[in-house]
């Protein structure tokens, strides 16, 4: 996930442009830091439930958030997106967030506890 102050909106899309995207809840289950990561991130290990399971991503979120109160938090992500290499690791999904007044990421994720594996509609 990479922080866009971007004020600018995008050339419009039919719906079905927007159903070629598959955004889904997840739940976190694993949280660590990620030196390795060129931008300061925390690894993410992500519960969808059945049938996608578990994804990592790498988000760049450590303004916000420590590793430890992660876990158990609802969050969204593209899960239709090809893997991405992110240093040694493999980023699987691209979890989702909006810039706050200073550009960093605050995590988006539903307001009440939902099943696993929601898609966003």
């Amino acid at each position: 996930m990479s922080p866009q102050n971007d004020d600018t909106t995008s050339a419009q899309i039919g719906f079905d442009d927007f159903m070629k995207i598959d955004i889904r809840v997840g739940t976190i289950v694993e949280a660590a830091p990620f030196p390795e990561a060129r931008k300061p991130a925390i690894k993410l290990t992500i519960d969808f439930g059945a049938p996608l399971g578990r994804k990592k991503s790498s988000a760049q979120i450590t303004r916000h958030y420590e590793p430890g109160e992660l876990v158990g938090r609802q969050v969204l992500a593209v899960v239709n997106f090809p893997p991405r290499q992110i240093g040694p690791m493999m980023s699987e999904v691209l979890t989702l967030g909006v810039p706050d007044a200073d550009g960093e990421v605050v995590l988006i994720g539903p307001s009440q506890q939902v099943p696993e594996g929601g898609r966003l509609y």
